[in-house]
């Protein structure tokens, strides 16, 4: 299934996901303040312009194996980040333009970027505090990141995962990813899954028209 036939299918899934928007029926204050005041912000960040301008320069540089993210996904990242204020950012997938995003959504913060499994090198007790999974077309390396990253979190630590909804095999491996007893609150968007694991909350999935 390529990128083209999974942008059309987005009206339907608008659609069907039409009454969980903006919080509509949330009632947890975490989940719905997460949904209206990062997931659904739309406030200018200031950083959103030089980012921009920065993609720009990238682009006459960049291989041929660069992929750019849509760009309501690149600046929830962003988002993202500058909530959960993390010290350590493992970036794994394909080489992409969110690179730029989450690594200015937390200047200052130790940031590691993996395409293959033998270039993720994590010091020893270091833990994973943001995780942006992104390569849904290998499964088998999303799912081997995971269990290599899901035994270095803590109760801060946000794992945010690319394409649940593209593939059969993908829907599968999500739901394994919500049943994992170290994951708490979770975030179902289509194109993206987010993991909380702060167990102090009630673990509870919620579906967000994003």
């Amino acid at each position: 299934m390529n990128r083209i036939s999974l942008l059309c299918k987005h009206p339907f899934v608008w659609l069907a996901r039409f009454r969980h928007r903006r919080g509509y029926g949330v009632h947890s204050p975490f989940a719905f303040h997460l949904i209206t005041g990062v997931i659904y912000e739309t406030a200018p960040y200031y950083k959103y312009s030089s980012l921009l301008e920065e993609e720009k320069r990238l682009a006459v540089q960049r291989p041929k194996s660069w992929r750019s993210e849509p760009l309501k996904v690149k600046r929830l990242l962003f988002r993202l980040v500058n909530y959960a204020r993390p010290e350590t950012v493992v970036d794994a997938g394909c080489l992409s333009a969110s690179s730029l995003y989450l690594k200015a959504g937390r200047e200052g913060a130790v940031y590691t970027y993996a395409a293959e499994l033998d270039e993720l090198f994590l010091e020893a007790g270091v833990p994973v505090d943001f995780l942006y999974l992104h390569d849904w077309r290998r499964p088998d390396f999303v799912e081997e990141v995971f269990r290599l990253c899901v035994g270095r979190t803590r109760g801060c630590s946000v794992f945010v995962i690319e394409g649940i909804r593209y593939t059969r095999t993908m829907r599968r491996l999500w739901e394994a990813m919500k049943q994992d007893e170290r994951c708490g609150v979770t975030f179902d968007l289509y194109d993206l899954g987010i993991i909380f694991f702060d167990r102090t909350k009630v673990k509870q999935h919620y579906l967000v028209n994003f």
